[in-house]
């Protein structure tokens, strides 16, 4: 277990968020990506009930990697071109949409009980209104 969790992390190094760069002519593309990973372990033997048998283990390891971009080196100039996640743009209009619909809903619930209140007839205000309003 412990020479995996070794032979992973060293497997973390730059050579793999900075890709292997292509050559066109003149132009040098280099790929940059996020890697990242961690590592979980567990035990066990505790005590137990006369005739129960101790144990326990447990462990995990995860590994990712996200493209960011790449470096393009072309005439002496480094440019920078990041990748567009779709996916995030799409998502983002969604919650976007979804806020609009609620504040849209609120809006038109409160103009719904403001219309309601203002067509109420004079009288039903009650003795209220005859204390307040001056008499004719």
């Amino acid at each position: 277990m412990l020479d995996t969790l070794r032979e992973a992390v060293g497997n973390v190094t730059v050579d793999k968020v900075f890709g292997t760069p292509i050559t066109q002519g003149d132009t040098i593309v280099v790929p940059v990506a996020r890697v990242g990973g961690g590592a979980g372990g567990g035990g066990g033997t505790g005590t137990t009930a006369p005739g129960q048998e101790q144990g326990g283990t447990g462990g995990g390891l995860g590994v990712s990697a996200k493209p960011l971009g790449v470096f393009v080196l072309h005439d002496g100039k480094v440019d920078w071109r990041p990748v567009i996640d779709v996916n995030r743009i799409v998502l983002g209009g969604q919650l976007v949409a979804v806020a609009a619909l609620f504040v849209a809903r609120a809006l038109i619930t409160a103009r719904a009980r403001q219309g309601a209140r203002s067509r109420l007839p004079y009288r039903s205000a009650g003795r209220l209104a005859r204390r307040v309003l001056p008499r004719r």
